[in-house]
């Protein structure tokens, strides 16, 4: 394939995925868009669609794996502005409601299949929120010295926190996200305390 045609192809393929996450939103979820709708938002012909996936659920899988790659990418950037900054908690919890409030679809999407009626799906979210517990885990055994097995407890619930505090915080107002980061940050003030005095 020549160069031209390989970026033509990627091109084409990236019109798809952007077309599909343009068409959820809080009243449609993933399972309610059809070949057609997407593939007449991405201005493509229907079988042209074939070319760059197996069927809509693997073009699912894609849109789960890319909102898994943006929570990967946040943690560097959050983790960025910690050592601008100095605030762990407080600078992760508002650059994940950033990340809410810019990307609302990635999240509702994640937040959807984590419990949707596909296996694929469900085992797709976990795997990246597994990821994201990982990394997590991995930051806070390599800054409060905890055992791997401590980090990782702590990163769960923490993990698990902040995802209820954005799913609260995906249709809200801006004095609300407010009150809801305030709120996730308390929460996750007083479980970082009681790691400190159980876990290590």
């Amino acid at each position: 394939m020549s160069g031209n045609r390989a970026q033509q192809k990627e091109k084409t393929r990236r019109t798809i995925i952007d077309a599909a996450f343009r068409l959820l939103s809080q009243e449609r979820s993933y399972s309610s868009l059809s070949l057609r709708e997407v593939t007449r938002e991405a201005g493509i012909a229907p079988t042209s669609f074939y070319r760059h996936f197996e069927d809509m659920e693997e073009l699912g899988l894609t849109l789960v794996d890319e909102g898994g790659v943006a929570l990967r990418q946040l943690m560097r950037k959050a983790r960025q502005r910690i050592r601008d900054r100095g605030l762990v908690i407080g600078t992760s919890v508002e650059t994940f409601m950033e990340y809410i409030h810019s990307s609302p679809h990635i999240f509702r999407l994640l937040l959807r299949e984590r419990s949707g009626t596909s296996l694929a799906f469900r085992k797709a979210v976990s795997r990246e929120m597994k990821y994201f517990v990982v990394e997590l885990a991995d930051y806070i055994q390599h800054t409060q010295d905890y055992s791997a097995e401590a980090a990782n407890i702590q990163a769960e619930a923490m993990v698990i926190l902040v995802f209820n505090a954005g799913a609260e915080a995906l249709d809200s107002d801006v004095v609300e996200r407010k009150l809801l980061t305030d709120k996730a940050i308390t929460q996750l003030n007083l479980v970082a305390r009681g790691a400190g005095e159980l876990l290590r």
